[in-house]
């Protein structure tokens, strides 16, 4: 009786091993969207310098071939917490989101506006507000976020269709 649990649980645990590799290897974004973000892909941050996170997050543009989905806000903004929860709860969407942009969260508040930064882009239609940044540097598009609202609520399908576009516009 002991060698048979022996052998059911060496099965189990090979089993386990191999669903991990299978994911990592034909799913690396969903097996990695969570680990290795940069700081400033993770939050509003009052205290990061837009301009140091806006070279590195170029830097890695170019290095993976994606580009910048630069996203303005802050943690004031109920409709930013709303997004988060919704790129979250969506794991299929985060790792999309992930394989096509270097996501850059930009704080946007009465603490610190980031004034010099913003007066580069095109004026924010409300928040969150996104731009699509390409590896060069360049502005690509202003995207109003209320677009991706449907019924009161953010819809998968509508953001999809925007990674859709932008993963396979040129840069």
């Amino acid at each position: 009786m002991f060698d048979a649990l022996k052998v059911i649980i060496l099965f189990r645990s090979f089993h386990y091993c191999l669903v991990l590799l299978c994911l990592q290897a034909g799913f690396p974004a969903l097996a990695s969207t969570n680990l290795d973000l940069p700081e400033y892909s993770r939050a509003y941050d009052v205290n990061r310098n837009p301009n140091a996170d806006g070279r590195a997050a170029l830097k890695l543009a170019k290095e993976t071939s994606r580009k910048i989905l630069l996203e303005v806000g802050g943690d004031w903004c109920s409709w930013c917490h709303v997004l988060d929860r919704f790129i979250k709860d969506h794991p299929e969407l985060e790792a999309r989101l992930h394989e096509t942009f270097v996501v850059l969260k930009v704080n946007v508040s009465d603490a610190n506006d980031n004034a010099e930064f913003m007066a580069s882009l095109p004026p924010a239609l409300g928040y969150p507000h996104m731009y699509i940044i390409g590896d060069n540097g360049t502005v690509l598009h202003s995207q109003d976020t209320a677009e991706f609202l449907e019924k009161k609520k953010y819809s998968e399908q509508r953001f999809l269709a925007f990674l859709e576009r932008w993963k396979s516009t040129a840069r």
